[in-house]
């Protein structure tokens, strides 16, 4: 019988953890929000009110509810009792695999015996991640898209060890949460960051050679193919930064020159123009 989940821990406040938060509370489960200082925690709760606040704007979402998913949401600054009581943890930190074995062998310590230990990476290996942890078997990945209150995909991805109750567990919670499931094998970049890394990068190719501009290589794909947005958009939007990491790792697995982070991606991370949020990438905001 697969384990029934009630109360969810995510690590790391940032855009990723807060929507993943934000979106567990507005479907009925108890969250503890945790991140390395209060102040992070708090505007990550402030990020969770506005993404209530835009759909309560938008006639998406009770005004009643947002307060309702409010109250259901803990804010906790250390980890060991951020996780004490949880039955899933979700860590949504940043794309390195030090840190993220450091903290699951951290979480397995201080967590339930019974907890799911999720990751919300978007490339790592889970078996990797899973082998810092005694009880590997509890360890899957759950990666989330951005923004996740929009975005309907759950890509959840089994390690070599990850248990059949751990994965009907997580699909249940993924199903609750309005998400649609896939389930993928632990491999280099899963099957969505291995596709979307291969288009964006062709695409940052194309830009340099002058093929296109930004805009219309993006209008290409939004029009020709129904992409809900464009490969240069969606690459501004996730962080040039986090794409150039994504591309090195999966560039460094996989060995083909698909992967091979272009040199355009490289100067613009270097001269700070990181996307969105920086305020200038293939687009200025």
């Amino acid at each position: 019988m697969s384990l029934e989940i009630k109360t969810i821990a995510v690590l790391g406040a940032g855009t990723m953890g807060h929507g993943i938060a934000g979106q567990a509370a507005r479907f009925g489960y108890s969250v503890v929000l945790n991140d390395v200082d209060d102040a992070r925690v708090q505007k990550g709760l402030e990020g969770i009110r506005g993404v209530f606040q835009t759909g309560v704007s938008k006639g998406k979402l009770a005004a009643a509810d947002a307060e309702a998913a409010l109250g259901r949401i803990r804010l906790d600054a250390t980890i060991e009792s951020a996780v004490a009581g949880a039955d899933l943890i979700i860590e949504a930190v940043p794309e390195k695999m030090d840190l993220k074995r450091e903290l699951f062998a951290r979480v397995e310590a201080a967590a339930p015996a019974h907890a799911v230990l999720g990751s919300n990476t978007s490339s790592l290996s889970i078996t990797e991640i899973a082998a810092s942890t005694k009880s590997p078997q509890r360890v899957v990945g759950l990666h989330f898209f951005n923004p996740v209150a929009v975005m309907p995909l759950l890509e959840i991805v089994r390690g070599e060890h990850t248990s059949a109750d751990t994965l009907a567990a997580v699909r249940a919670f993924g199903e609750r949460i309005e998400k649609t499931c896939i389930i993928v094998r632990d491999s280099p970049g899963f099957a969505t960051s291995r596709l979307g890394i291969a288009l964006g990068n062709e695409a940052m190719r194309m830009y340099e050679e002058g093929v296109a501009s930004a805009e219309d290589i993006d209008k290409a794909m939004v029009l020709g193919y129904r992409h809900p947005i464009g490969p240069l958009a969606l690459t501004d939007l996730v962080g040039l930064d986090v794409r150039l990491a994504i591309s090195e790792h999966l560039h460094r697995e996989l060995g083909t020159d698909t992967f091979r982070p272009p040199q355009i991606l490289r100067r613009m991370v270097r001269a700070g123009k990181l996307g969105k949020k920086s305020g200038e990438g293939f687009y200025k905001y």
